[in-house]
């Protein structure tokens, strides 16, 4: 890296301060305006004496007390008897002299010189330096805000070199994606010591991409990477490469690994190289775009006829989907670390990280903490530690206690409590029997989630919510976990029906209808799960449009064949309704029993409910018997917020 690379943003290192600079250009501005005034008004100001009329001169000739005068062509200047100075302006008469001459009046002459060749020189160049000045002024404005290579620079590399003296991250930061880090460590040790893998015969991996969904870790492994690797570490993003000017791309990859040259050993890191890289001919465009000799330029200098030997590439992103098969290829990438979300040990292990820098309480467990939040990922886990530790904070504790992630968790997974919405006392009521409806057939379908938490209390965008957990981390789902999932999304469209009546139906099943819908169009159309259709997939494919529009159905698929899909699809749905309409019907009683105790409580946890359909009661003690959310009127509003989904956290057709 040379010296201009190195520099900081404090004003280029040794170099004058940049507001000097900008002072000096706007001095010399000021002064280049102040010649061009004195020259101009040079011949004004030479002149001395007190400014008279011209007829107030006649007068003073007449009187004989004029001394002498000098005359030009566009001044009348002289001296009085008594010695002091006047001019004037002169005016077209020709029986001036005369009547001097008569006075006894000395006269001179004075000729009209112009201005000398170099004032002539400045006068016409001084518009043109004026110009350069603003312009250079702009520039250098644009160059400190351009980052590396300014507005000159377009084809200087943006890549940094990252110094961590504080804060340095390491493996020992990185937990419950093992098996990530282990392939990545491999990379460090063979760059601290590469004899003991070359006697072998193995070589160091030019390339490693990290595959993974957001907040799962990828940037953190780069960062750790650098805190371990003992080389020079250059970072950047994909977006980085590509400007509006064709060209821009291609050459600011040649500038980054001339620099990754000069620092070999060294490691390159690419974020989100998405950006840059994908599939060539995709979409619109040619060949000739920009995007795509960026991506040209990228895949010679990892592997083309000059090898550059010790720059190893690491590159992050979550659509390895898109990416051009030659970037992925062996000898570019020679390895494609999956970074998935952590399982339960890796979510312990997680939280322990995290908890390190929170004060906990003695009652708080990371294990069941990480058991209540499956599929969460390394950001999202970081985010419930932080959401936990402000909570304690605005209730003034000194410790974190489990209360407070409990708290967190459900305003992670289910939104912040709006308790302060108004709702009447019929859409309260409606809300308890459609949450009642979700629940009740939850509990009475076999394959159904557990119950975590039911509320009538609006957060996010719903009115209220039922919560299922998983009790472990699932990674397939069978037919009949779908079809229970299908009947507890029906649950609370049924609730309304059964309770308030037919015209009663509200809006607020959109989101479940939405959620069965798509799950009833993906056990068709991906995972074969309907006899007349078969296995045999019908999905819309992913990849990208032309001007922005997909046919919603995909080339190989006859009108016969999408008729029979969206039949199918409705049988599914309408099968999972009348599931929940049996269910419901069969224990009306508990519906019954389960909506007053919402209504009465607002939020019950999944062994309050178990207790409370079993005959038992619920035990509480400190929960006020009247609810807590201000409410208006009697009657329901013409037009209904439309009310949220129930929750379903696994992924199964999602």
């Amino acid at each position: 890296m040379n010296d201009n690379d190195k520099q900081s943003g404090d004003g280029g290192g040794n170099g004058p301060n940049p507001w000097m600079k900008s002072l000096l250009i706007w001095v010399g501005i000021l002064l280049s305006l102040a010649i061009v005034v004195t020259m101009f008004d040079g011949r004004t100001s030479a002149a001395t004496g007190n400014s008279i009329a011209y007829s107030a001169f006649l007068d003073k000739v007449d009187e004989g007390t004029v001394k002498d005068v000098v005359i030009s062509r566009d001044q009348i200047s002289g001296t009085l008897s008594s010695g002091e100075k006047f001019r004037t302006d002169p005016v077209s008469d020709p029986a001036l002299t005369d009547r001097l001459r008569k006075a006894g009046v000395e006269i001179s002459g004075k000729r009209d010189e112009g201005p000398s060749i170099w004032q002539y020189m400045l006068v016409q160049a001084l518009p043109f330096l004026l110009f350069l000045g603003i312009a250079f002024f702009v520039v250098r404005q644009m160059q400190k805000g351009g980052g590396a290579g300014g507005a000159m620079g377009f084809g200087k590399s943006r890549a940094k070199m990252l110094t961590q003296k504080e804060g340095k991250v390491t493996f020992a930061d990185v937990a419950g994606i093992d098996e990530a880090r282990e392939e990545l460590e491999e990379i460090v040790e063979f760059l601290k010591d590469p004899s003991r893998f070359a006697r072998l015969g193995g070589k160091i991996p030019k390339g490693a991409l990290l595959v993974g969904s957001p907040g799962t870790g990828k940037t953190l492994l780069a960062r750790a990477i650098a805190g371990e690797a003992g080389v020079p570490f250059f970072t950047i993003s994909g977006s980085d490469f590509v400007e509006m000017f064709v060209g821009v791309g291609a050459s600011r990859v040649r500038d980054m690994f001339e620099q990754a040259k000069k620092s070999a050993p060294c490691i390159v890191f690419i974020d989100e190289i998405d950006a840059v890289g994908r599939h060539r001919g995709a979409g619109l465009g040619n060949g000739n775009d920009e995007r795509e000799q960026t991506l040209n330029q990228l895949l010679v200098e990892m592997d083309g006829f000059e090898a550059n030997e010790g720059i190893i590439i690491i590159a992050a992103t979550n659509r390895p989907d898109v990416l051009d098969p030659a970037l992925l290829r062996p000898g570019r990438f020679d390895r494609q670390v999956v970074v998935p979300r952590p399982d339960i040990e890796g979510r312990v292990k997680i939280l322990e990280v995290h908890m390190k820098k929170v004060p906990l309480a003695p009652d708080v467990d990371s294990r069941t903490i990480a058991r209540g939040t499956p599929g969460f990922s390394g950001a999202d886990l970081a985010n419930l530690v932080n959401e936990a530790a402000l909570t304690a904070a605005r209730k003034g504790k000194r410790l974190v206690a489990m209360a407070e992630f409990e708290e967190a968790k459900d305003k992670v997974m289910m939104g912040a409590e709006r308790r302060s919405m108004v709702m009447t006392e019929d859409e309260k009521r409606m809300t308890a029997y459609h949450e009642a409806g979700h629940a009740i057939v939850a509990l009475h379908e076999p394959a159904s989630d557990p119950i975590h938490k039911a509320t009538i209390i609006p957060r996010g965008r719903a009115l209220g919510m039922v919560m299922r957990l998983p009790e472990r981390d699932s990674y397939s789902y069978h037919r009949d976990k779908m079809y229970a999932n299908l009947a507890v999304a029906m649950g609370g469209r049924v609730a309304e029906e059964i309770i308030f009546g037919y015209d009663k139906v509200s809006s607020g099943a959109s989101g479940d209808i939405q959620y069965a819908t798509g799950l009833a169009r993906d056990m068709v159309t991906k995972w074969g799960m309907s006899d007349k259709v078969g296995p045999v997939d019908y999905a819309q494919p992913e990849g990208e449009s032309f001007l922005g529009y997909s046919s919603s159905q995909p080339t190989h698929m006859s009108n016969e064949t999408a008729q029979l899909i969206d039949f199918e699809i409705k049988s599914i749905v309408e099968g999972g309704l009348a599931r929940a309409k049996t269910v419901l019907t069969e224990h009306s009683d508990q519906l019954h029993l389960l909506a007053e105790a919402l209504l009465e409580y607002e939020t019950l946890s999944g062994d309050e409910i178990k207790k409370l359909i079993a005959g038992e009661g619920i035990g509480r003690v400190d929960q006020p018997k009247k609810s807590s959310m201000p409410t208006v009127g009697t009657s329901i509003p013409k037009t209904r917020r439309p009310q949220g989904p129930f929750s379903n956290p696994s992924p199964a057709g999602a």
